[in-house]
């Protein structure tokens, strides 16, 4: 093994002992949180180290990121967590099995018309804070939003965030969790490398870690 491979194989390690950590803190179960490895800027090399080290699920935020390492990694299961434009959508489709960044109807839209089969499983990104330099549908448009989604023959699994960067992101999750509850939906796709644990202990079923995996970006 690699020196890198080594190190990020030693990296996964710790995530996992700190999301079982945090279950167990909350009387959870580890198993039922899903680590998502966020590969941007991370070479290709280094995602399929984190995949040999057991983390199958990664992560782009760049539709053009995405398609550069995809066709030089196998056995992973990527999912979609940046802004996305509808024109990136029919390239990325091959490729994507969950798509976390669904914000809007036309998007919804676009991807079930370029799925081949119905029920392309997406969660929907809320703008808690409601910052207007970040993506995600407002909390009153999410009701709304995840009827139309639905009425596209979308698995709609759940919701994912991105908390303020400043103060407690414990709020923030937990206004997440109450959401799902009342709509319906499983996964809370919420926690970074600076709180994933506080997202575990709020009800997280994925967490999107990359730089306590991969080490400080360029």
């Amino acid at each position: 093994m690699s020196v890198a491979r080594a190190d990020v194989a030693a990296r996964v390690e710790e995530v996992r002992a700190r999301i079982a950590a945090a279950a167990a803190r909350a009387g959870r179960d580890p198993a039922a949180i899903t680590l998502v490895a966020a590969t941007k800027t991370v070479d290709a090399e280094r995602v399929r180290a984190v995949i040999e080290a057991g983390v199958p699920d990664v992560g782009e935020n760049r539709a053009q990121e995405l398609l550069a390492k995809a066709p030089l990694v196998d056995g992973a299961r990527w999912h979609f967590l940046g802004r996305l434009q509808r024109n990136k959508v029919k390239a990325l489709v091959p490729w994507v099995t969950c798509w976390q960044s669904v914000d809007r109807p036309e998007l919804g839209a676009e991807i079930a018309r370029r799925v081949p089969a119905p029920g392309a499983r997406v969660l929907v990104e809320v703008n808690l804070g409601e910052e207007p330099q970040k993506g995600g549908c407002l909390p009153a448009e999410l009701p709304g939003l995840v009827e139309r989604l639905r009425g596209e023959r979308l698995d709609v699994a759940g919701l994912m965030t991105v908390p303020p960067h400043q103060g407690d992101p414990r709020r923030w999750f937990a206004a997440l969790r109450e959401h799902a509850s009342a709509l319906g939906v499983a996964e809370l796709s919420m926690g970074m490398t600076e709180d994933f644990e506080v997202a575990v202990e709020e009800g997280a079923t994925l967490v999107r870690v990359g730089r306590a995996l991969f080490g400080a970006r360029p």
